[in-house]
């Protein structure tokens, strides 16, 4: 029938198709440091990779403010992950951290295919950085002549002439 080499491919195969694609986001407390962040991003990394996981892509989005205050914060420390994993991996992942006091939020969501390249907020960022420059002279007013204007009328007629 099958030949002995093909069952390890059939296992790998199996154990490829368990697993699924994740973009997960959490939220963490204003008042830890972006080290402790980074710690709880490794501690999490893993949680994930010992139980057959793997990270495409992580994110550190920096301090922003939230929209509503969370546990009696108004700012939190935004962290993106792509992951590669099996379902129990991912509750694992999400059980350490609504036990973790410093996570205030955290959301995953199932994807069909992760986003390549950097992030929207990323590249909002980058996009910020190349508009620093908008204080300056103006630069749509260049078919303009500077100084010359039409004399502004002294007496409070109106063109019509009536």
């Amino acid at each position: 029938m099958g030949s002995k080499g093909s069952a390890p491919e059939t296992r790998e195969k199996e154990r490829l198709a368990d697993m699924a694609l994740y973009e997960h986001i959490y939220l963490a407390r204003q008042d830890i440091s972006a080290q402790q962040v980074e710690a709880l991003t490794e501690q999490f990394k893993k949680v994930v990779t010992g139980l057959g996981g793997s990270f495409e892509k992580t994110e550190y989005w920096g301090v922003k403010s939230l929209a509503y205050r969370i546990k009696k914060n108004r700012k939190a420390h935004f962290s993106l992950f792509n992951i590669n994993a099996p379902h129990a991996a991912i509750a694992e992942m999400e059980r350490q951290m609504g036990l973790s006091e410093d996570v205030l939020r955290f959301m995953t969501l199932r994807v069909e295919a992760l986003e390549e390249g950097p992030s929207a907020m990323m590249r909002k960022r980058d996009d910020d950085g190349e508009r620093g420059d908008r204080r300056g002279p103006r630069g749509d007013r260049g078919d303009r002549p500077q100084g010359e204007r039409r004399p502004r009328r002294e007496d409070g007629a109106s063109e019509g002439g009536l």
